[in-house]
């Protein structure tokens, strides 16, 4: 059992502290976007959806697998709100993309809650993320991203996707090498950072080291939570009939009150459906002569007919007499559209 935390959404609406920073030489002090700034949009947000452990696990095999092509269902994709919240625990997520090849922190903790808040078009196909983390239960222990994504699901093959303020400031994409044209993350999303962060580090001064340096890492802390939060929607979109709990918590917020306490939020817990495998049309006639496989990780497909998905759980296949296939790498590359500058980097792990 991973250890409970308080919801990541009602950390963001009680806190009050700003995200302040000091230059260690002139003493002078900034004031950035943190976790703060959005209290009163998260406390506003009408639809927050809080994912189980099982969910977790479903949305990160069916994101991060390369059998996964979730260009080909671009269609199907919408956020269903104007202004929308998701969240999760961080350890089965963490868990889960350990067999996908990323390394988890330098430090192991595999603790705390993720989010993100989504403003959305009235039709939900275009809109801007920001992203959330928290490793304990004080204010001070909530983050917001740097930068922020943007993206519109009705963007064309060659064409970019419009930012919803209009502002083309620098942008990012990132892209998997292997993907090619069914790459969502390419064709519909940039990366950008938040205006107060980019002046900030704008007057900083970086060499381009420490700018590339800067820019991996705080893309690390949205672009890899993308892939999750797409499969979310796209099995909203497709099984409307997800297994929903409201958290009852009346009792609880009675109880807050004459404690003098904020009262928690409301969310709506949602949880792993039965999914449908896919089973490929004939037998596979093997060689009674031939050497079998060897054990090895086969990653989750996700299949489309028109509008059913299809999705097969990853599992082991092969004998392990035969050899154990261990090592799995997954690239993602970065690169700014306005400037010749390009970053590439490798993930390397041992899928149990």
């Amino acid at each position: 059992m991973y250890r409970a935390h308080m919801r990541l959404a009602d950390q963001i609406a009680q806190c009050r502290t700003p995200f302040i920073v000091a230059n260690t030489t002139s003493r002078q002090k900034t004031r950035l976007l943190g976790a703060a700034d959005f209290s009163s949009a998260v406390l506003a947000c009408p639809t927050r959806y809080s994912l189980s452990d099982d969910l977790v696990g479903l949305c990160s095999a069916l994101a991060y697998s390369k059998g996964s092509r979730k260009l080909a269902c671009a269609d199907l994709l919408h956020v269903p709100a104007e202004r929308f919240w998701i969240e999760w625990c961080e350890a089965p997520w963490i868990n889960e993309i350990k067999r996908y090849g990323f390394r988890s922190a330098p430090d192991g903790r595999v603790t705390g809650r993720r989010g993100a808040f989504i403003q959305s078009s009235p039709q939900g196909r275009r809109g801007l993320i920001k992203t959330f983390w928290a490793h304990g239960d004080d204010e001070l222990d909530v983050f917001a991203s740097s930068m922020e994504a943007y993206f519109d699901f009705d963007t064309e093959e060659g064409e970019e996707p419009v930012a919803p303020d209009g502002q083309n400031r620098l942008r990012i994409s990132v892209f998997d090498r292997y993907a090619g044209n069914a790459d969502i993350l390419l064709r519909c999303f940039r990366f950008r950072y938040e205006k107060s962060w980019q002046h900030y580090y704008e007057q900083a001064k970086l060499s381009v080291q420490q700018d590339h340096a800067i820019a991996r890492h705080a893309l690390g802390t949205i672009a890899i939570d993308i892939p999750v939060i797409l499969a979310f929607l796209l099995l909203l979109a497709t099984r409307p009939a997800l297994p929903r709990r409201p958290l009852m918590l009346e009792r609880i917020n009675q109880a807050r009150r004459k404690m003098g306490q904020v009262p928690l939020l409301n969310h709506v817990e949602v949880s792993s459906p039965l999914l449908p495998e896919y089973r490929p049309c004939g037998g596979s006639m093997q060689d009674s002569h031939r050497r079998g496989p060897r054990l090895h990780h086969v990653r989750g497909h996700l299949v489309r007919r028109g509008s059913q998905l299809f999705w097969r759980v990853p599992h082991l296949r092969g004998n392990a007499r035969s050899g154990i296939v261990r090592t799995r790498t997954v690239t993602w590359t970065l690169e700014s559209p306005n400037s010749s500058r390009q970053a590439s980097t490798e993930f390397v792990g041992r899928p149990s």
